[in-house]
């Protein structure tokens, strides 16, 4: 196992290398210049060259890439070309608000999404199979702005129940942090919770379907106990697979339900950063997003020995 998890890390070092040259080039050589946007509509030539050449832009592609790599590989992820605060204290000072509604997106999503798959599964073909695959249909294929705007509507603007937009610091108190949070994991939550409640039916079919479960419905075994603790149980690594998989998805859904909800979060920041140009904060960004769902995968294949003992590694 100890082998295992270091041999997986040291595979980490090459992929987070690719990725940062594929995210550098793919920012560079795209349209737009930092400095043109920073000296704004009025500004001469020589003030956009200056200002190229304060940011370094006016050096070889190749010679800014190395520079960002040595950087990278120390642990430094540059300064903000707009604020010139480092990018790690301004990724820091918007954590609390993403990783708050990732985490509640995911207690949500995984719990809804597994209680629904499995009611489908044992009532396959009736009204709540039908029920719960149709919402599967409508998670996968209303696009997240669009839940978000109507969530806003019903119960922000019609029932003024919830607050349209923001968010209130757990600091402040449990309630009104989980206040200002419903809505945003309501509307990010609905395609994970599509994603994993369509899995779960499908494993939980075909573990209902092996000899074992017919053997425990002709001994009398309870509806409620074969369901939990012997079909769920024996479905959860691919339950478990397509939660580590959605981890994409929500990770691209922050940014919409963040500018939608005007979260001042990690993703407001990466849509403010783009607008502007500000390469160091979307390579930064970019970054720390792909090693964490790197390491949630690692996680993911490493709880697969304790949920099926049959697999070593």
């Amino acid at each position: 196992m100890t082998a295992y998890i270091i041999r997986r890390l040291l595979m980490t070092i090459p992929v987070m290398g690719l990725v940062a040259v594929f995210v550098f080039f793919l920012l560079h050589l795209s349209p737009g210049d930092p400095a043109a946007i920073m000296a704004g509509d009025n500004a001469s030539p020589e003030s956009i060259v200056e200002i190229r050449h304060k940011l370094g832009l006016d050096e070889p592609l190749w010679r800014q890439l190395v520079v960002w790599l040595a950087n990278l590989a120390s642990g430094d992820l540059g300064r903000s070309m707009f604020w010139g605060d480092p990018v790690t204290t301004l990724i820091a000072q918007r954590a609390e608000p993403t990783i708050s509604l990732a985490l509640t997106t995911i207690l949500f999503a995984v719990t809804v999404a597994v209680c629904l798959g499995v009611v489908a599964a044992a009532n396959v073909g009736r009204v709540v199979d039908r029920f719960v695959m149709g919402l599967a249909v409508a998670g996968f294929s209303v696009p997240v702005f669009v839940v978000g705007y109507l969530l806003i509507f019903l119960f922000s603007i019609e029932l003024r129940w919830l607050p349209v937009q923001g968010y209130t610091p757990i600091a402040e108190g449990i309630l009104p942090w989980l206040h200002n949070l419903i809505l945003p994991t309501l509307a990010l939550g609905l395609a994970y919770v599509a994603l994993i409640a369509r899995i779960t039916r499908t494993t939980m079919l075909d573990v209902l379907a092996e000899d074992y479960i017919r053997t425990a419905n002709a001994k009398g075994v309870a509806r409620a106990p074969m369901l939990l603790r012997h079909a769920l149980k024996n479905a959860a690594v691919p339950i478990v697979t397509v939660v580590g998989i959605g981890v994409a998805l929500l990770i691209g859904g922050v940014v919409i339900t963040e500018t939608v909800f005007n979260i001042p979060g990690i993703g407001r920041l990466v849509v403010d950063a783009i607008a502007r140009r500000d390469y160091p904060i979307i390579q930064g960004v970019i970054m720390i997003f792909s090693g964490i769902y790197v390491l949630v995968n690692l996680l993911v294949d490493l709880s697969y020995t304790f949920l099926d003992p049959r697999i070593r590694y």
